[in-house]
């Protein structure tokens, strides 16, 4: 297995390309049977497919092996005994940090915040390279050398556009135009590959085109404690609730074919409870809530997502044999809606028509004028949580900015030793 999976592992040139000249003429369709169809698509599809099916890995820690695609340091061979004061506990983070926009923010909170510094494994979604919102960064790369870690990154989309939204109107151009998720740590990252996962609705339909889908990043992490195997998952936003728990089977099924390994799963799995594959579905979820009476939603669902409307994905990860209940703050919402946002509002607008905000206000207002939900989450196989887990919010940068617009979510744990 280690060497079919070593394949998929590359330096950041596998990312290069010349497609940008080829995204006007890709804008004009509307559907990615279209697209693919097209003499145009024909041309790149090489060149979008070696993008989207590529695993980047880079070892920027002070301790852990290399690797055969940067080179191989023998004085490296045995990292655990190179570890100062190694723990028996590991220590997780999970993040949306929103395309690494205020990337300073980032850095010096993973750095400096005491729910966020020094931690054994990130596993963070959203992630661009290239993006004009994002000051062009490879902003995997770039944290993995602030921080001093390793890190893979998989590719999930190449974005046609600056974004939605307020993104749009951000200054420059796009330059790689790639977008992604990643994982991090400063052990060593082994059997790294990525998990493909269907789109929730058309990609080139509506505002925002991008080549692509979501895609779950796995890795096998070489911690004192023991090996342990992670996994960075982003289930699809825009996608029904029956979609997303297909998108976890997904997941669940290509762990079931690895070598059995205590296993941690987390990130941004987006239960908002919501059908949100089209506004209309959308707006017709939010009548339904609404007959269920604002207050109840807002307090027994939206920070519940398993309790009813996402039932059947947490049911699903039960049944597989993970845990989920003990692994997060329950009730405790990651993502929070206020009325008063100028820049949430704005994104909503790309797909919520103008006369459904009237109705939006009047609900939000019903609740304080602020609305929470739970999307990201924690799962484990084989492993004991260590003290309580952590929903980390109010993460802003010196001007107060929003680092993101996700809380972050923290864990300990030890390796079961069954």
């Amino acid at each position: 297995m280690t060497a079919e999976l070593d394949k998929q592992i590359h330096s950041p040139k596998i990312l290069e390309h010349d497609l940008n000249q080829y995204f006007p003429a890709l804008l004009e369709f509307e559907s990615i049977e279209e697209t693919e169809k097209s003499a145009v698509y024909q041309k790149i599809k090489p060149t979008v497919e070696r993008i989207l099916n590529a695993v980047v890995q880079e070892d920027f820690a002070d301790f852990g092996f290399g690797n055969v695609d940067f080179g191989f340091d023998s004085s490296r061979k045995n990292p655990k005994s190179q570890i100062p004061n190694p723990k028996s506990a590991v220590s997780a983070v999970a993040w949306n940090i929103e395309r690494g926009n205020i990337f300073e923010g980032i850095v010096d909170a993973l750095k400096n915040h005491d729910g966020l510094k020094d931690k054994d494994i990130y596993l963070l979604t959203e992630l661009d390279y290239g993006m004009t919102r994002s000051k062009n960064r490879f902003v995997a790369q770039e944290l993995a050398r602030e921080l001093k870690l390793n890190y893979a990154f998989a590719p999930v989309y190449i974005a046609l556009q600056k974004g939605s939204g307020v993104e749009e109107f951000a200054e420059g151009e796009n330059t790689t135009s790639i977008h992604g998720l990643a994982m991090f740590s400063k052990y060593p990252l082994k059997n790294v590959h990525a998990v493909a996962l269907p789109n929730g609705k058309d990609k080139m339909w509506g505002k925002e085109k991008r080549l692509g889908y979501l895609r779950a990043l796995i890795a096998d992490i070489e911690h004192p404690a023991g090996d342990f195997r992670a996994v960075t998952i982003h289930l699809d936003a825009h996608s029904s609730r029956k979609h997303r728990h297909l998108q976890m089977k997904i997941i669940l099924d290509a762990l079931d074919k690895l070598p059995k390994l205590p296993t941690i799963l987390g990130g941004d799995w987006n239960t908002t409870t919501y059908n949100a594959q089209n506004a209309n579905h959308a707006i017709a979820g939010y009548f339904w809530r609404v007959m269920l009476g604002v207050k109840n939603v807002v307090k027994n669902h939206l920070p519940h997502p398993d309790r009813h409307f996402e039932k059947d994905l947490f049911g699903e990860i039960e049944r597989r044999g993970y845990e989920y209940k003990k692994f997060n703050e329950l009730g405790v919402g990651t993502l929070h809606y206020d009325i008063e946002s100028i820049e949430k509002n704005t994104n909503l607008r790309d797909w919520v028509p103008e006369w459904c905000f009237p109705f939006i206000f009047w609900a939000a207002r019903r609740v304080g004028g602020r609305v929470s939900g739970r999307l990201d989450w924690f799962a484990g196989k084989n492993i004991e949580i260590v003290g309580k887990p952590q929903t980390i919010g109010n993460l802003v940068d010196e001007n107060n900015t929003p680092l993101s617009d996700h809380d972050a979510i923290a864990l300990d744990f030890t390796l079961s030793k069954s």
